[in-house]
């Protein structure tokens, strides 16, 4: 492996670079996005079983002890249930808005390390044709020996690159899949919850 690295030439360092920091943002996703994601349905029923026993305050404190946006954003429309439901659908608003950033938080330096890695692996390639061309113009000959060194360090990085921008790319759009799913539980059940406060406001 440091025999790689040594016949890739300068492309190398900063590739290796880019794949601790891919590697590092997405554990951090994965460990984050694991303790955001919940039986959303489950939680939900809990709820509409804890607004019927024990009114709003009951259910805050559901929420309050549940991870996850979906607990929180509704958390967010329970305390605002006082003034009225256009507050909790303003509360909701401005929760999930928070929320969303929170889970989509470093997916940009994902997205960059994944396009990034590739363009410094071609630029490395570039670079090591150069070294090729630049001993067959010293040297006045073309002898495989003097030119293999440059195209070894061209092979390398073009590899490297493709292989550090295929696993970070993969991090990438495995997690956002994550993401969606999960917005997607946050919303649906955030709107399932406004209607259930128009039932009962009508109920009264």
């Amino acid at each position: 492996m440091l025999g790689l690295i040594q016949d890739g030439g300068w492309a190398m360092y900063p590739l290796i670079v880019l794949l601790v920091l891919g590697i590092a943002i997405a554990i951090e996703r994965l460990y984050s996005l694991s303790r955001a994601a919940i039986d959303a349905e489950a939680f939900f029923n809990d709820l509409e079983a804890a607004l019927k026993d024990g009114g709003p305050d009951q259910a805050a404190e559901l929420c309050a002890s549940t991870k996850g946006p979906v607990a929180s954003v509704i958390h967010a429309g329970l305390l605002r249930m006082h003034r009225g439901i256009d507050h909790v659908e303003k509360a909701i608003d401005n929760a999930g808005a928070v929320e969303m950033a929170f889970l989509e938080r470093g997916m940009v330096w994902l997205s960059t390390v994944a396009n990034l890695a590739p363009m410094i692996g071609f630029l490395g390639t570039v670079s090591g044709m150069i070294n090729a061309f630049q001993a067959i113009k010293v040297a006045g000959d073309v002898e495989p020996s003097m030119v293999a060194g440059g195209i070894s360090e061209a092979l390398i990085t073009t590899a490297a690159g493709l292989v550090v921008g295929i696993i970070i790319q993969f991090c990438h759009n495995f997690f956002a899949s994550r993401i969606d799913r999960i917005i997607a539980d946050m919303t649906e059940h955030a709107a399932a919850f406004i209607d259930v406060l128009a039932e009962r406001e009508v109920a009264k």
